[in-house]
């Protein structure tokens, strides 16, 4: 686990030293990677609520522009747990990108939003972060609403910065 972390953290200081996405390059500076794990502070009400919403859509078809329980695509997911508890945040992954804030602290909590670089086609992903290393997300078509983790070599070499709407 502490070298999955490690790893983790080097990605991110790798990804943010690249940030070639697209729009995103004139992005301010991310502070440093934060670290996932055991979250040292309690967790809002609303952070537990962002993340319920997510949990709910587990399951649900991918479906490009989707941004309901119908079908979701990346964006719309995150978007669509925001406006469950009453926080409106933009529709598009470019969008969410330049309106989250970046935390202030080391660490990952849930309900913090993941951006990752993809390439190809599908430059940008986002996803909301569940907790202990795993986040929710939309993953492409075909695919459904699922779980990943931040343990899986793909996604430590594609994530790009942790931000968020809380």
């Amino acid at each position: 686990m502490v070298l999955a972390k490690k790893r983790l953290q080097t990605a991110i200081i790798a990804g943010l030293a690249t940030l070639a996405l697209g729009g995103c390059a004139t992005a301010p500076s991310e502070p440093a990677r934060p670290a996932y794990g055991s979250t040292p502070h309690a967790v809002s009400d609303t952070r537990h609520a962002v993340v319920d919403a997510a949990r709910q859509a587990i399951g649900t078809p991918y479906r490009y522009g989707g941004d309901s329980p119908r079908g979701f695509d990346c964006s719309g997911l995150v978007q669509y747990a925001h406006r469950q508890v009453g926080i409106r945040i933009p529709r598009t992954t470019a969008s969410q990108w330049r309106a989250a804030r970046s935390p202030q602290r080391r660490y990952l909590m849930p309900g913090d939003v993941l951006f990752f670089s993809l390439g190809g086609d599908k430059d940008r992903h986002v996803g909301i972060y569940e907790g202990d290393g795993v986040f929710i997300h939309a993953p492409s078509s075909g695919k459904q609403v699922s779980r990943a983790s931040l343990d899986n070599p793909y996604w430590q070499d594609h994530l790009v910065a942790a931000k968020t709407f809380l």
